[in-house]
């Protein structure tokens, strides 16, 4: 493997030009942080491009390895950094000494294959990329057919939505599109769809969610749009006992999901 012991090596310098998405776009890459992350993205398909490895804190475990990745088809680029090099790239200490370079899937609406009572998590306009990967996190434990991100206002890709959701935005399948196109798609599916909405006079464990549901919350701030709210077959609410009437976007997606998933029996 090549060493690289500078910061200011080109190679690391335009590594940390894909923390931006226009840089993501333009050079076709994503940066993953973390050997678990990485190796996720391996399972999933995704085309790992480089791998830097900084073997003074490089932990290995039986159920993510680096061995997997090596088996990898096309070739990859193998860097070895030092501490000092990984420091400057990692924002965290417990990433077991990897980080890569991958390239992107195509996340459209037609590439996801759902069974007959699918459960769709529906989302909005999400603006933090820390909400977002809390959400695909939850997705995943839920063991979710499916994520839709409309007039996503955060880049799935971001480096720290993939941190914050462990990986998960590789173990989901996601599909980004605009708000009209997920509509027409879930009621081209048969999908009803539920619109978390505060002014809903029906709880959400009142809905049976055993049959094709897709469930739609939206932006932190300000909620679901009108259009989402119209086009919903049903609107519920979470019940709320104190002062405020709101919950984190991603803490509502976690009681939403796993009354489905209570009423699905596990």
């Amino acid at each position: 493997m090549e060493k690289i012991s500078s910061p200011q090596n080109p190679k690391i310098k335009n590594l940390k030009k894909l923390e931006k998405a226009s840089e993501r776009r333009e050079q076709n890459l994503i940066l993953i942080e973390g050997l678990r992350e990485t190796v996720l993205a391996h399972r999933a398909g995704y085309e790992i491009e480089s791998l830097f490895i900084c073997e003074e804190i490089l932990k290995m475990d039986g159920e993510y390895s680096l061995a997997e990745i090596r088996n990898q088809k096309s070739e990859i680029r193998k860097f070895e950094i030092t501490k000092a090099v990984y420091d400057s790239l990692a924002y965290r200490e417990t990433t077991e000494g990897v980080i890569a370079a991958a390239r992107p899937k195509n996340l459209s609406l037609e590439n996801l294959q759902l069974k007959k009572n699918c459960l769709v998590l529906v989302i909005e306009a999400v603006e933090k990329p820390g909400n977002l990967g809390a959400m695909l996190r939850t997705c995943d434990a839920a063991g979710v057919d499916a994520v839709i991100i409309c007039d996503a206002k955060t880049d799935v890709y971001n480096p720290n939505a993939i941190r914050s959701s462990v990986g998960t935005v590789f173990t989901n399948q996601i599909a980004v599109c605009e708000t009209k196109q997920a509509i027409e798609f879930l009621k081209k599916n048969n999908i009803t769809t539920y619109a978390a909405e505060l002014s809903a006079t029906k709880f959400h464990y009142q809905q049976n969610f055993k049959t094709a549901t897709a469930i739609v919350v939206g932006t932190e701030a300000t909620g679901l749009s009108d259009e989402w709210i119209n086009a919903a077959e049903e609107k519920i609410k979470i019940p709320m006992l104190g002062e405020i009437d709101s919950l984190n976007v991603s803490v509502s997606a976690g009681i939403l999901l796993f009354e489905a998933v209570r009423q699905r029996a596990f």
